[in-house]
């Protein structure tokens, strides 16, 4: 199984949450919200294979942390995956959107001259936003939206535009959410937690929250879970397989 974004630093026990995704078997994608968190945030996963780490720097914080950008630049080598990072519309944040989409663009521009990378994007009330600074950089790699809740027009274009999309369990119980996912690409769809934020434990990692996510799925899809588990396996391989270099597997 795979959780495609996931904050392993911001649980109560991060060291628990690794041990406790790694024996669960998963593929983990360990998002970062801030330059200086990713150095001991890949450290926590250090020797578990099947978790990767990100090197983000969130939308929300861009403009408290957009200092932090010479430090993105010189760790852009340590990994092949970018995330969180993206643009978000809300009404908090709308105040910072002019830094915000400075940050994403100054990371999608590393992204392309590092070769690419795949890139795991916030677009929360930004959709058509995100896809603007996408549609500027082509060369930055593979961007899979994180929790996508644009509209159907907007997922149109993210699908033309060749994105990808990380989709979690509160995804598949609303109308919206569902009705969303029904029309994205099956071959195009990972599965996601966005935990410890939308877990429904108790601050230990939820890997049951990947199984229900699969459940909602089939349902969606018209699968069996295990056929689907193997769908969301392949796009993963897929993925990777596209993306990854020998020497950018870290």
């Amino acid at each position: 199984m795979i959780d495609f974004h996931c904050h392993l630093d911001l649980f109560p026990d991060p060291v628990a949450a690794v041990a406790a995704a790694d024996k669960a078997g998963l593929y983990v994608l360990s998002v970062t919200t801030a330059p200086k968190a990713f150095v001991k945030t890949a450290m926590l996963a250090k020797g578990r294979k099947r978790i990767k780490t990100a090197l983000g720097l969130h939308p929300e914080i861009a403009h408290l942390r957009k200092s932090e950008l010479a430090l993105f630049d010189r760790l852009i080598a340590e990994t092949a995956y970018v995330g969180e990072v993206g643009l978000d519309g809300s009404r908090d944040y709308a105040p910072y959107f002019v830094d915000q989409e400075f940050v994403f663009d100054h990371i999608l521009a590393t992204c392309s001259r590092a070769g690419g990378r795949i890139i795991s994007i916030h677009s929360r009330n930004a959709a058509t936003q995100v896809l603007n600074v996408l549609s500027r950089h082509p060369r930055m790699g593979t961007p899979v939206l994180h929790w996508f809740s644009g509209s159907k027009s907007e997922l149109t274009r993210a699908i033309h535009m060749g994105c990808w999309f990380s989709v979690g369990l509160p995804m598949t119980n609303t109308t919206k959410g569902r009705e969303l996912i029904a029309r994205m690409p099956v071959e195009r769809v990972l599965t996601e937690t966005d935990a410890p934020f939308t877990s429904q434990s108790t601050g230990s990692y939820p890997a049951d929250d990947i199984d229900s996510a699969l459940k909602g799925l089939a349902r969606i899809w018209n699968k069996s879970a295990s056929e689907t588990n193997k769908m969301i396996t392949a796009n993963l391989r897929a993925l990777l397989t596209a993306n990854l270099h020998p020497q950018s597997t870290s």
